[in-house]
């Protein structure tokens, strides 16, 4: 095994995750997750090519705050020789860990190689992981899934050999490449994975997340050293309070119209300042649906949220929800 830093974690039984997600997962809507109780928190991820050839987005994506420690930046490419030089561009930006996507199941990553799409071929997955974690002044993670189909070689048969490339921690999403993200997510490899007496790592599990007392069932079910969420996260970040009150005995607690629109407030000025005017508005509509659901005849509210054209405008959609619905 390659000998590397050990990555250093906060010292609790379960730490609760935020799973990265491309467009989901920026500086904004991270600290809105770490405020709220997030242990842990990876970035969206990042082409190694856009990064070497100094792609202002990809750069952007990797600005973080000392507050959203320890955090990972998550990298993905087909290639190794851009994978490695990479390397150096991602530490300069001083994370706690670099993390590799070895998961991300869509055509345009999967297709060309990267992603879940290296699951078709574990020994070359095996051989750049450890030439990166060689090559890398930080300690390096690995997120994958379970295979790439159910005909292909498991998790269970290969999370030894990435352990032995000396990746810090290993996160798998229960499900295979082929599936997406149909299905329910399958917890049982991931448990195994952690349940190998020959594992030493850090394991974190993945997949069909949606509440806090689901995540600590989770942990409790798999033994595992932490639960990243992701999907539930979007419009939610309350998700990881729940977590923390679930692990501490506590009930769950109702969050407020009025909270949720405060929040939310929140989220889209600091995507202002972030980004500015334009994009914040546009990076906000994945996000408003998850913010107010379950609220009656809200549809007319979402509707006029993603057609606004200003921040103003945005604002007093707000403020025209929160008195609704006070």
């Amino acid at each position: 095994m390659h000998a590397k830093m050990e990555l250093k974690l906060p010292p609790k039984d379960c730490l609760i995750g935020l799973s990265p997600m491309d467009d989901v997962t920026d500086q904004p809507f991270r600290q809105l997750c770490k405020e709220m109780g997030a242990d842990l928190l990876i970035t969206e991820f990042i082409a190694s090519e856009a990064l070497n050839r100094d792609a202002e987005k990809s750069l952007r994506k990797m600005r973080f705050t000392p507050e959203q420690r320890p955090i990972g930046i998550q990298i993905f490419g087909a290639n190794e020789e851009e994978l490695l030089r990479c390397l150096d561009v991602v530490a300069e930006a001083e994370p706690d860990f670099i993390d590799i996507n070895w998961g991300c199941p869509v055509r345009k990553v999967a297709g060309r190689g990267a992603g879940s799409g290296i699951l078709q071929d574990i020994p070359r997955m095996l051989a750049i992981t450890a030439s990166m974690v060689r090559r890398s002044p930080l300690p390096v993670t690995v997120k994958t899934r379970l295979a790439y189909s159910a005909d292909t070689m498991p998790v269970t048969d290969f999370a030894e050999a990435l352990q032995d490339t000396g990746i810090a921690a290993l996160s798998i999403h229960g499900r295979t490449k082929s599936q997406m993200y149909s299905g329910q997510a399958d917890w049982a490899p991931i448990a195994a994975v952690k349940a190998n007496p020959r594992i030493r790592i850090p394991v974190f599990g993945n997949g069909d997340i949606a509440s806090g007392p689901q995540a600590v069932e989770r942990w409790r079910q798999s033994g595992v050293d932490g639960v990243l969420i992701g999907r539930a996260a979007v419009g939610n970040p309350w998700i990881f309070e729940q977590c923390q009150r679930t692990l501490a005995g506590l009930p769950e607690r109702e969050v407020s119209v009025a909270e949720r629109v405060e929040v939310c407030r929140r989220h889209l000025m600091a995507a202002a300042d972030f980004y500015g005017e334009r994009t914040a508005i546009f990076s906000l509509r994945r996000h408003y649906g998850n913010y107010f659901r379950g609220l009656y005849n809200f549809k007319p509210h979402r509707l006029a949220l993603a057609a606004a054209p200003t921040l103003e405008a945005t604002l007093t959609i707000l403020d025209q929800v929160a008195a609704q619905y006070a």
